[in-house]
């Protein structure tokens, strides 16, 4: 929730998808505004880009989340042949598994695969002060929670469904093309039901990569793509009585504080049968299951009499990769490092990213008939960085400025509970796009935001004299 300065005025570009401008969509739904979306999606390819003899373009996606999930699915429906490497068919990624509304239609998901329907949260400060969220929400509007081993399963399903070939297998490492228009060799383990549970060693050739393997990508390190700081998110699976998940039904809750992360926040999200308990933090990660602990006894009168069902640990990137593409291979998702800060939302970020990367190709290689180049690939990054690097940059600032200090979290929550705030805090985070501001309320805000850092500098200064 803390996207509630998305009215900053240098934040901008966000808008909303639609099928008029999703060309993709388009391609899987012959209609009259078929021709113009194939216009728009065949882009001219460099004239001295060849065309593929005897076949389509081939192209790799390292990786099985949502971030490669929804690249194979568009690309085979762009003419593309397409190969997916996925090792943990069951993934079961420790993540909040927060979906914007907007998600929703824009990938055309269906309702069955969404546990619940979040139309409240609550904001609970390290002096357990609680702020109600969720008043301004529309009837229909509503964050969808899921358990990612269902979506991630849906999206492969579906790119198989719309041609992808689906490997199951783990992929070791890429040997880079000799010139322009030669293969990469990528060499992974199958793990196909005829070589047994040890896997057999197969390589495959394919024009260009996508690599959306998560942040210890393996495609990341073979483009020298350099590193990145993360976090470390850690997260328990708690099956609490029925009577308790009553209280969870359509409600999230996220807690700041020094004792539940000193740079992150921490959760409990509803799921089907249960909730998600979990926290993050990059600057102290050895100490995570001390936080975990914390955020555990913050909501123990409400998980009391829980049974812990499944516990999961994953790194969470924190910006960009110095390097997100070479030649003919790109990085989407948490390979590229599209995590926001503050919020730590990434599912969308990574959906959006391989849909984005997908449709660059589709485009420069006129739907699989030219091979591509860099500059192709080049279109995605310029198109994201444009559309998205404002949300990045404006989220790092709120965390460095409410996350630095308990009295700076207390004026956090506090500024949670105007009205204000949480519209555009939802309109924003629902749709990804910038709500019109009212010149007034926007005044307001921010003279209340500067009131509220006054008393939290004045709190921290009286709680240091009292540590002396």
């Amino acid at each position: 929730m803390a996207s509630i300065a998305l009215n900053l005025k240098t934040f901008v570009g966000l808008r909303q998808a639609s099928p008029e401008n999703n060309p993709i969509t388009a391609l899987a739904k012959p209609s009259s505004t078929t021709t113009a979306a194939r216009k728009q999606l065949r882009i001219n390819a460099a004239k001295t880009s060849p065309k593929v003899t005897g076949r389509n373009l081939r192209v790799a996606v390292v990786g099985g989340g949502p971030a490669g999930g929804s690249a194979a699915e568009t690309l085979a429906k762009g003419g593309i042949e397409t190969f997916l490497i996925e090792r943990k068919l069951d993934n079961c990624k420790p993540c909040g598994g927060a979906i914007p509304l907007c998600m929703v239609g824009e990938f055309d998901l269906p309702l069955d695969i969404i546990d619940r329907r979040v139309t409240k949260m609550k904001m609970i400060s390290p002096s357990n002060v609680a702020v109600d969220i969720g008043q301004t929400l529309k009837p229909h509007e509503y964050i969808g929670m899921v358990r990612r081993e269902v979506l991630d399963a849906f999206l492969r399903d579906r790119a198989a469904t719309a041609g992808a070939t689906l490997i199951n297998g783990l992929f070791l490492k890429m040997e880079m093309p000799s010139s322009k228009t030669a293969p990469y060799r990528l060499h992974y383990t199958d793990y196909n039901a005829k070589t047994g549970v040890s896997g057999g060693k197969k390589t495959l050739e394919v024009d260009a990569v996508i690599g959306a393997d998560g942040a210890n990508s393996r495609i990341a390190k073979s483009i020298n793509a350099g590193d990145y700081e993360y976090a470390i998110a850690f997260q328990e699976r708690v099956k609490i009585p029925d009577e308790k998940m009553k209280y969870y039904e359509d409600l999230a809750e996220m807690y700041v504080g020094d004792d539940v992360s000193p740079d992150f926040y921490g959760w409990v999200f509803p799921k089907c049968d249960h909730v998600a308990v979990g926290t993050g933090t990059v600057t102290h990660k050895p100490d995570i299951k001390k936080f975990q602990l914390a955020t555990r006894l913050r909501a123990r009168d409400k998980i009391a009499g829980g049974k812990i069902i499944r516990v999961e640990a994953h790194p969470i990137p924190e910006h960009p990769r110095p390097r997100r593409l070479l030649d003919r291979a790109a990085l989407v998702g948490d390979a590229a490092g599209y995590v926001t800060k503050c919020s730590g939302e990434g599912i969308y970020f990574a959906a959006k990213s391989g849909r984005m990367c997908a449709e660059a190709i589709v485009e420069g290689s006129e739907n699989g008939k030219r091979m591509v180049e860099e500059g192709d690939l080049r279109k995605y990054l310029e198109k994201w960085d444009k559309t998205y690097w404002p949300t990045y940059k404006v989220l790092d600032v709120l965390q460095k400025l409410f996350y630095r200090s308990n009295p700076a979290r207390e004026a956090f929550v506090e500024m949670c509970a105007d009205e204000y705030v949480q519209k555009m805090t939802f309109d924003s985070y629902l749709y990804k796009k910038v709500a019109p501001g009212n010149p007034i309320e926007d005044l307001k805000l921010a003279v209340n935001t500067i009131g509220s850092l006054v008393r939290a500098n004045a709190l921290r200064r009286e709680m240091d004299k009292l540590s002396v």
